[in-house]
């Protein structure tokens, strides 16, 4: 604890407010990302990996975000992309036809936005798993596992998805930021988890 509090020579803020300002900035750079949509998951799964680093002592800068997104984007990314793109299609298109007054519409509204909120669990918890650095299946796999076995984290990334889209409907400029504390509350959700088996 003394060592984030500690400041070195002609530091200002301390530790914390330069990780917040890091965090911030990789947020930035996420959202740049993310403006072709199918890249969304390979973007955020990327700024929870450099967040990850920032734990273990590594940088985690705009610049560093972007030498990892080099490394990894592939088919594999954008396939990722194009899956979780279809599946919010599916769920808009569903929402709509039930908004329409078909029987059974309620009951349909509900069953739809729970099963929405559970992907949406589960994709984003994939996204800060180290496996969707290689391997989506995988870390879907084990995302999907985590959602049920840790029901307060699941709790945690629906609070935290809920603050982001609250702080972007308030304030649209802040869309641009909201993707590095998203990333940030991710990681912690998934660091915590780990803690937790331990």
């Amino acid at each position: 604890m003394s060592d984030m509090s500690a400041r070195e020579p002609g530091e200002v803020f301390g530790p914390r407010m330069t990780l917040f300002a890091d965090m911030l900035s990789v947020g930035l750079a996420t959202a740049l990302v993310c403006l072709p949509v199918v890249t969304i998951p390979a973007a955020v799964s990327t700024a929870c990996a450099v967040l990850r680093g920032a734990g273990e002592g590594q940088a985690a800068t705009a610049g560093r975000y972007f030498a990892a997104l080099r490394r990894r984007l592939r088919a594999g990314d954008l396939t990722a992309g194009a899956v979780a793109l279809a599946g919010a299609l599916l769920f808009l298109a569903d929402l709509a036809l039930a908004g329409a007054g078909l029987p059974g519409a309620p009951v349909f509204a509900v069953v739809a936005a729970g099963l929405g909120a559970a992907a949406l669990v589960v994709g984003l918890r994939a996204c800060a798993r180290p496996e969707s650095l290689t391997d989506w299946s995988a870390a879907v796999r084990e995302a999907a596992r985590d959602a049920v076995r840790d029901l307060g984290g699941s709790a945690l990334v629906l609070l935290a998805v809920a603050t982001a889209a609250l702080c972007a409907w308030m304030l649209v400029p802040l869309a641009f930021l909201v993707p590095g504390p998203l990333a940030l509350a991710l990681t912690a959700v998934h660091v915590r988890q780990g803690t937790e088996i331990e």
